[in-house]
């Protein structure tokens, strides 16, 4: 049965965070110090996240599966979970254009070890990766992730696509004041490199609880910049991906921007969120959670897991309330909620 939240969106993708550690300290993400990592014996195991992935695509018919962190990669044998996700199937009688075929399985990821494992995720059954990269400025990466890793992060983008992963997509944070400066240069190096750059709005997530509005740089700004050297043509509604996307008129591929804050496209929001420590959230903003793992734990049934679920989607927002006087920050960080 489909999943529908009550504004009569059909969920169809599940955000599962497998960490919540990282081994970069993204400035919009965590503190540089003082992280509370969530003990290990209280996160998801691989059997746990298997068990509610397949109530998700078997009973509600979810398509889609990202695996997000933290960083993801740091969790050990993560080819293995890939490869429990790829063993599922949507039902065949699903609305879905995978039904009867194994869910969408991606992952978002910070690159930086991303050689080591490539290989064998693709073999496991991963379809796509999103590999995050602000800056092409060694002396800027360093400042925005507090760690010198740009070299590897490149060395990962150019792992993916030799493991097969196509398109390889992009995903850059534009804060004012920071990297605005390079909305072009990413786009020349992402349109000379072969994948697909995204611009992501920077959202009030950060670990500093300083954002500040005018730290963002909106949509119209981004697509100014790039229609002012690559001239773009908007293509078709997105539907339910978060991004808007442009071609290039001289065929040099796609760029796309995720306009959170000064856009919102709450309205066709088909996803979910499922953190490390097994908390259910119906958007990335939500002021509430729902324990899935405590009710595993305890022995809950299947039709009982389901249960909650469907009683958790029920409470999902018409949208996230960002610059309005309701809007309340989430007590959790990006990382501890996952990406």
């Amino acid at each position: 049965m489909d999943l529908i939240d009550p504004f009569g969106r059909t969920i169809r993708d599940l955000r599962i965070s497998v960490t919540d550690r990282c081994n970069f300290r993204c400035t919009y993400c965590m503190p540089e110090e003082g992280m509370k990592w969530v003990p290990r014996s209280e996160v998801l195991t691989f059997e746990e996240i298997e068990r509610l992935s397949r109530i998700f695509v078997e009973r509600f018919e979810v398509d889609g599966l990202r695996l997000t962190g933290g960083e993801p990669t740091v969790r050990a044998h993560l080819p293995v979970l890939v490869a429990k996700l790829a063993a599922l199937r949507v039902p065949t009688t699903s609305s879905s254009p995978l039904a009867g075929r194994k869910p969408d399985l991606s992952i978002t990821t910070n690159g930086s070890t991303f050689r080591l494992q490539a290989h064998d995720l693709r073999e496991a059954g991963l379809d796509r990766v999103n590999i995050s990269l602000d800056t092409l400025q060694r002396d800027k990466f360093l400042q925005m992730t507090r760690r010198d890793e740009l070299e590897r992060v490149l060395d990962g983008i150019e792992a993916a696509k030799e493991a097969g992963f196509s398109p390889v997509k992009i995903n850059a944070v534009v804060e004012r004041g920071v990297n605005d400066d390079e909305i072009v240069d990413l786009a020349r190096w992402a349109r000379d490199t072969g994948v697909e750059l995204r611009f992501i709005e920077f959202m009030p997530l950060d670990a500093t609880g300083h954002w500040l509005n005018d730290k963002v740089v909106g949509q119209d700004e981004i697509v100014a910049a790039l229609q002012a050297e690559f001239p773009l043509e908007l293509m078709p509604a997105r539907g339910a991906a978060p991004a808007d996307r442009w071609r290039y008129l001289d065929g040099g591929g796609t760029v796309g921007v995720i306009p959170t804050v000064t856009k919102p496209f709450c309205d066709d929001c088909d996803r979910v969120r499922l953190t490390a420590d097994g908390q259910f959230r119906t958007c990335l903003f939500a002021t509430t959670e729902f324990d899935l793992m405590k009710m595993m734990r305890a022995g809950a049934t299947d039709d009982q897991v389901a249960a909650e679920i469907q009683r958790a989607v029920g409470t999902k927002w018409a949208g996230h309330q960002i610059n309005q006087v309701t809007f309340v920050k989430p007590r959790r960080t990006m990382s501890q909620i996952g990406g």
